[in-house]
C-alpha cells in the first residue's frame, strides 16, 4: 500500500473468516479507500505498517486475540456483538 493511502485510512472494518479476511478502509469523510481480501497471516503484518486507526470487527474467539495484538500496535480495536 502506498504512503498516501496509509495516511488516508481512518477506520477499518474486518470481516473475519476461517482462512481469509475481508478488509474495508474508510477515510475521514467515510469514502472507501481500501477494499481487499487478506489471508490470516497477512492481517497483523499489514496492519503493523499502518498509522494507528479505529478497527472494528465482529466478536468471536479469534477476534479477541487479534484485537489485543492490534492494540499493542497502537490501533483502537473494537469488537461488536
Amino acid at each position: 500500500m502506498s504512503q498516501k493511502l496509509n495516511a488516508a485510512i481512518a477506520v477499518i472494518g474486518i470481516d473475519i473468516g476461517k482462512n481469509s479476511f475481508h478488509i474495508v478502509g474508510q477515510d475521514h469523510r467515510g469514502a472507501i479507500v481500501l477494499r481487499q481480501k487478506w489471508s490470516r497471516g497477512q492481517v497483523e503484518t499489514r496492519l503493523a505498517n499502518l498509522p494507528p486507526c479505529l478497527i472494528g470487527m465482529e466478536a468471536c474467539v479469534g477476534a479477541h486475540h487479534l484485537s489485543r495484538k492490534l492494540q499493542v500496535l497502537g490501533h483502537d480495536a473494537r469488537l461488536m456483538p
